[in-house]
């Protein structure tokens, strides 16, 4: 495997981003006022959790799918560890002068199994499609106008893991029109902010491709989700 300066670096930030984004992110509700819109109401994480996607695009983009691959699952390990050791430091009884604590503890950490494993699994899907998505687009684009992939592998993944994390999480609890009205925001901001940052992208993926000496093309490469190969 090729040695890359920057490449553990991206990986350390990328499963950072992933971790503070789902678990301070979904501590908090927001409000806020949009010009001809109105209000507009989203979990706090939704400004931050697309970062992760685009710790995606420059992966995939600079170092091909499978070194992105291995990303994925190193986020993956970190998001069910996460989620095993909220649970145990929940459950754990509080000590005398931490009683009146331990409800604010379990309000911030205390999420459902459900809600847990929507996450992890619509984490995994969506990035894994984007990661798909954008390296076949390259190869089909033959390398050019990135912001074509790094736009749309993200409007692939972001629909597939909204869709998923909303359906699984709150199917059956939320009516159908509160579910459709929630998701569509959630992506629709997601998306928005890829666009948005997608100027830092081309200026990251520019800086890191000479960096490394690398533009990968995913030309011969497994395409299964399911190896730590690089």
């Amino acid at each position: 495997m090729k040695n890359y300066r920057y490449y553990d670096l991206i990986l350390g930030a990328y499963v950072c981003v992933l971790l503070c984004a789902n678990l301070i992110g979904p501590a908090k509700v927001s409000t806020v006022q949009v010009p001809l819109i109105g209000p507009v109401t989203f979990m706090a994480g939704v400004l931050f959790f697309p970062i992760s996607y685009i710790f995606g695009d420059i992966l995939t983009e600079v170092y091909g799918y499978a070194r992105d691959r291995r990303c994925v699952w190193a986020g993956f390990a970190a998001l069910v560890f996460a989620a095993v050791m909220a649970a145990v430091i929940v459950h754990l009884p509080p000590a005398d002068f931490w009683r009146a604590k331990q409800p604010a503890v379990e309000e911030i950490f205390g999420n459902t199994p459900r809600i847990i494993c929507a996450s992890i699994i619509a984490f995994w899907c969506g990035s894994f499609v984007n990661s798909f998505v954008l390296a076949k687009m390259k190869l089909l684009t033959r390398g050019r106008w990135l912001w074509t992939r790094i736009i749309g592998s993200t409007l692939c993944g972001e629909l597939v893991d909204s869709g998923l994390f909303y359906t699984i999480a709150f199917a059956g609890l939320w009516k159908g029109t509160d579910l459709l009205t929630v998701t569509t925001t959630q992506y629709v901001l997601k998306s928005a902010w890829e666009v948005v940052m997608t100027p830092v992208t081309y200026r990251v993926v520019a800086f890191l491709k000479r960096a490394e000496q690398e533009d990968y093309y995913d030309s011969g490469t497994n395409f299964t989700p399911f190896s730590l190969r690089a």
